[in-house]
């Protein structure tokens, strides 16, 4: 049996980056235990100008219609405040965490091992147990406290990759941009599951 991968939800601009990565994790059939915190509800009004229900069952019809899978793969969602849920338990296994995008208010919580709310908990757990935990930044400019917040974490254990696009790819829509991020940290999670076309070297001419 496959383990599920926690998929965390921060209140962040660019929630693009979390319902691109659930549209590909989705398709590959994966398990995926998601949980969005009390802010994401506040930048889903902001920047889409949509209300992401509460309830778990219609949160999870909610993402499915963004991510464009309906069926394929397994979703749970979770309320931010459930910190009873399964992922709240170091005996419960997983693949690992990626919190995508990651807020530095959140960042800033991990790294002192504060766990207010459910998404906060889970990644605590994933340090715990000495699995997996991604973590997506976007913010910018990082100032010195982020940055000794996000090498905290590093020393920890986690893996810090930046919402910071490549261009040898020769992108052509957001969705390019974007997608290349989901990509390489599914990479640090050891799943290969979003069709980028990666660097292959220089093509020399003679």
């Amino acid at each position: 049996m496959t383990k599920p991968l926690i998929l965390g939800v921060s209140g962040a601009s660019g929630l693009i980056y979390a319902v691109r990565a659930l549209k590909f994790l989705l398709e590959a059939d994966m398990t995926i235990e998601l949980v969005a915190s009390k802010s994401t509800y506040m930048v889903w009004q902001a920047e889409q100008n949509i209300s992401m229900p509460a309830n778990p069952i219609q949160q999870e019809q909610f993402w499915r219609e963004q991510a464009g899978v309906a069926t394929q793969g397994k979703l749970r969602c979770h309320p931010w405040g459930d910190v009873g849920a399964n992922i709240a338990s170091g005996s419960f296994r997983t693949l690992g965490m990626l919190v995508m995008p990651c807020s530095m208010s959140t960042v800033a919580k991990l790294a002192v091992g504060l766990s207010s709310d459910l998404l906060e908990r889970a990644a605590d757990v994933q340090l715990k147990e000495g699995r997996q935990l991604v973590i997506v930044p976007r913010e910018t400019p990082l100032s010195l406290i982020h940055l000794r917040n996000l090498t905290a974490l590093a020393e920890a254990g986690a893996a810090i990759v930046p919402a910071i696009p490549a261009w040898y790819h020769n992108p052509q829509t957001i969705e390019d941009l974007v997608d290349f991020v989901v990509a390489r940290a599914l990479d640090r999670l050891d799943i290969d599951c979003v069709p980028i076309q990666r660097w292959q070297g220089h093509q020399e001419e003679f």
